[in-house]
């Protein structure tokens, strides 16, 4: 019994493609053919194109295994993946059918295929009976405990399950700082000025919670094997372009070009953009403070319930502003940071994340940091602090949530009802055709970009100003909880499953993170030397106020670097285990040199 899947590849843990067909061979319909990775090309591809594919595909792979009780699926669509991405181009100039799909010895086939368009997509599939399991341990079940981040790791590999031990592990540390701050806010909330213990626990939480982190996520990596893992060799990204010329590390031709020319393209136009679009943000700033002192003198004209309820809607109509020019901006900052043309995926990723974050950070708290510092008005501080921070979350979970959500059921109900026509009242399940179909037409995920910079707003909200809106550690603490099982539902349900991601931390994050605790530190000091029981010991020299506030600043910025060199990153017994496995390898390497020489 054939299966025709038009336009689309299967490829098998043991290399084998199948061109538009499987086979079922028993009487349970389990297919003989077990496809893990997925290449779907355009509609109209040529036929010579899709048979030199195939054949390019078949040859290197002949003596391929399936990778069973050694290899996970993750592991196996992984191998997958890199052997696809290494096919190159041999004696032939051009894509067969495809004359303007130029090729040339050495040339990524695959890179070649997706930049002209002719490929579509490359994605892994989804495994049924595992995804079960692992929905049913993961969020069917509403439970109080920690995720199964094994599990999570097993199938989707170790940067996705980094980051939902992220995740989780920041939640827990928020309970302490939520803890402390409701009966805090529950007693002492309308006197603003009696903010100091709470930004003193907040300079000590962040230092310490970093610090802490890095050493958990040593101890998940060391036992997920990827701990002392070098990183990998990279290749030119698919979109990057050039002069044809010689690149003497790989010994072969590939396009080259001149780093003068994309440091002009960065500081000519990209900077000078991101200053434009920072300056654009401090303009609607300031109409949003208009507003505000709109609303204000509405009130004080006319109290009532409903100018109380008016007071709040300038700072909703702010949060929401806020979020649709990040959005925009997001674009318009891919767009710039293709433009560049990075060799590397590397390159590329840490000048997104510089632009994005940059943005994000003065787009998110300017205004705070404003009406914190020039205006002094800790009551507007913390109103705004809370609409900004439950606004965002509420959007957040719109379209993060329930807009994908929609959008997929939507889709699946149109392929399901075209299956239907086809089935027989005896299938019980999509045939496996239909379910690759399926799989095609789900939403790709796009990785943990977005995943950790919403950790990382949320992680400036709190240790910026919560001193002033105690509440601020409850309502993230409530919003991961929810984060956890949408983004879970989403990983299982709404997304194609994305390929592994072997990773020993969370990368870039971790610095932006620390440099977020750095800036908490300075921010949360400037508020305890602006508090009246400060200022109360200096009721005759400012300047000593400000050089005591400096001091202490200082000092504390020192006890934090200080504690970065004092905890290790890497907890002892861990460092024990991986000095032991390095002996271990010396030795058994010795045996067999020893051995090789008694032969000779």
């Amino acid at each position: 019994m054939l299966f025709e899947i038009t336009n689309l590849i299967a490829v098998s843990a043991a290399g084998a493609p199948a061109d538009g067909t499987m086979q079922q061979s028993d009487d349970s319909g389990a297919p003989s053919f077990n496809p893990l990775v997925v290449l779907e090309l355009i509609s109209d591809t040529k036929e010579e194109a899709i048979a030199w594919l195939l054949s390019r595909i078949r040859t290197p792979q002949q003596a391929g295994g399936d990778g069973d009780g050694f290899l996970s699926m993750a592991e196996c669509q992984y191998i997958i993946k890199h052997e696809l991405e290494t096919l190159r181009a041999k004696d032939e100039t051009h894509v067969p059918g495809y004359s303007n799909a130029k090729l040339y010895p050495g040339k990524s086939i695959i890179r070649r295929l997706l930049s002209k368009g002719i490929l579509i997509q490359m994605f892994p599939l989804h495994h049924k009976e595992e995804l079960k399991r692992l929905s049913f341990s993961w969020y069917k079940k509403f439970k109080l405990s920690l995720q199964p981040l094994d599990e999570i790791r097993h199938y989707y590999g170790e940067g996705q399950a980094l980051y939902f031990g992220f995740l989780e592990y920041f939640t827990f540390a928020l309970v302490p700082m939520a803890l402390f701050g409701v009966p805090y806010y529950m007693f002492d909330w309308e006197d603003y000025d009696k903010y100091v213990a709470f930004a003193v626990f907040n300079v000590v939480w962040c230092t310490i919670i970093l610090e802490l982190w890095k050493r958990s996520s040593a101890t998940l990596a060391y036992h997920w094997g990827t701990l002392s893992r070098k990183k990998a060799f990279e290749e030119p990204r698919p979109g990057f372009h050039g002069v044809l010329g010689y690149n003497p590390v790989t010994d072969r031709e590939e396009p080259l070009y001149p780093n003068a020319k994309r440091q002009l393209r960065i500081y000519l136009v990209s900077l000078p953009f991101v200053l434009l679009c920072l300056y654009l943000s401090l303009y609607v700033m300031m109409i949003y403070f208009q507003m505000e002192g709109w609303a204000l003198s509405v009130h004080d004209q006319d109290p009532s319930f409903w100018t109380g309820v008016l007071l709040y809607i300038p700072s909703i109509i702010y949060a929401v502003v806020i979020e649709a020019m990040n959005l925009v901006y997001r674009y318009a900052a891919e767009f710039l940071t293709e433009w560049e043309n990075h060799r590397l995926e590397s390159s590329y990723q840490n000048h997104l994340v510089l632009k994005v974050l940059v943005f994000n950070f003065f787009n998110c708290f300017a205004s705070l940091f404003y009406i914190a510092f020039v205006m002094q008005d800790m009551v507007l501080l913390s109103q705004s602090l809370a609409t900004l921070l439950i606004t965002s979350q509420i959007l957040n979970q719109f379209m993060e949530a329930f807009l994908p959500y929609w959008l997929q059921r939507r889709r699946n109900k149109k392929m399901i009802r075209k299956v239907q026509k086809k089935r027989t009242p005896g299938d019980k399940e999509l045939p496996l055709a239909e379910q690759v179909r399926l799989e095609a037409d789900m939403s790709t995920y796009l990785g943990t970009f977005d995943d950790y910079l919403e950790l990382f707003l949320l992680f400036g909200y709190v240790s910026l100003f919560s001193c002033v809106y105690p509440l601020a550690a409850v309502l993230v603490v409530l919003n991961n909880v929810t984060e956890v099982y949408s983004d879970a539902f989403k990983m299982c349900h709404v997304f194609k499953r994305p390929f592994a991601d072997p990773a020993a931390n969370i990368g870039v994050w971790q610095l932006a993170f620390e440099t977020m605790s750095v800036i908490a530190v300075v921010t949360n000091c400037a508020l305890i030397g602006m508090s009246p029981q400060v200022k109360a010991y200096f009721p005759e020299s400012e300047t000593q106020l400000i050089l005591w506030t400096v001091a202490i600043e200082h000092g504390l910025l020192a006890f934090k670097f200080i504690l970065t060199f004092l905890i290790p990153d890497v907890p002892k017994h861990i460092q024990i285990k991986l000095a032991r496995l390095e002996f271990e390898s010396l030795e058994a390497l010795k045996k067999k040199v020893n051995r090789l020489i008694w032969i000779l």
